[in-house]
């Protein structure tokens, strides 16, 4: 039996990677196959020229690029976190080939919604998803998810929780970024299909495992 890819996507400051976790945890707990991996893969050589030279994280190395990563072309942005996929996919592989299911926090989705929400004309926007799409998915050959789970924080709160962070990249600096971010992930769920969660309620963060419990009965109808 093939295995099946489950996406956790979100805007900034969403859970993403504590989601993910989570649903691991429940899944293995159900005595269910699972397995979890967060993308860019830092630890490997692709991760690392993502994290290091292109977003200058600071436990890798600075960025390369002095226009600042906010600014490179989302088209050669696009490349490096196709690359890095690309490179890190025989190891997922394996474990679909066995049944289990795959747990991705962030993968061609945040390509398009962060890449794409830099092309502001809706058309040419548009045009990028295909264009994202028929990169990874056709050229690539990266297998499609299953599943895509949206968790959705709008910018106001994102903002606002930010400030516990010690570090943020050049994306998350810039508040115009975030906006266009946000939008274009609401864009695509639309688009795409993918299961919307809203993670604020009455101008309040839900709990985790609130959050969770939506999110494992969406898992179910997989």
């Amino acid at each position: 039996m093939k295995g099946k890819i489950i996406v956790i996507e979100g805007t900034d400051c969403s859970g993403k990677e504590t989601q993910s976790k989570l649903l691991e945890k429940k899944l293995k707990e159900q005595k269910k196959k699972c397995v979890r991996f967060s993308f860019p893969m830092y630890d490997t050589p692709t991760g690392k020229i993502v994290g290091g030279d292109y977003l200058g994280k600071p436990e890798i190395s600075p960025s390369l690029f002095t226009e600042g990563a906010v600014n490179v072309d989302p088209h050669v942005v696009c490349l490096y976190y196709a690359a890095d996929r690309k490179y890190n996919m025989p190891k997922i592989e394996e474990y679909l080939k066995k049944g289990y299911y795959v747990i991705l926090d962030r993968y061609t989705t945040s390509n398009l919604a962060h890449q794409g929400s830099k092309i502001k004309d809706p058309d040419e926007r548009f045009n990028m998803y295909q264009w994202i799409d028929k990169l990874e998915y056709w050229l690539l050959k990266l297998p499609k998810p299953d599943l895509t789970i949206f968790l959705h924080v709008p910018f106001e709160k994102t903002v606002e929780l930010r400030k516990n962070r010690e570090f943020i990249d050049e994306h998350e600096k810039s508040e115009e970024h975030l906006k266009g971010a946000e939008k274009a992930y609401i864009e695509l769920s639309e688009l795409y299909n993918w299961h919307r969660i809203e993670c604020i309620r009455n101008d309040e963060l839900r709990s985790i495992e609130d959050i969770n419990q939506e999110i494992l009965e969406i898992v179910k109808e997989l």
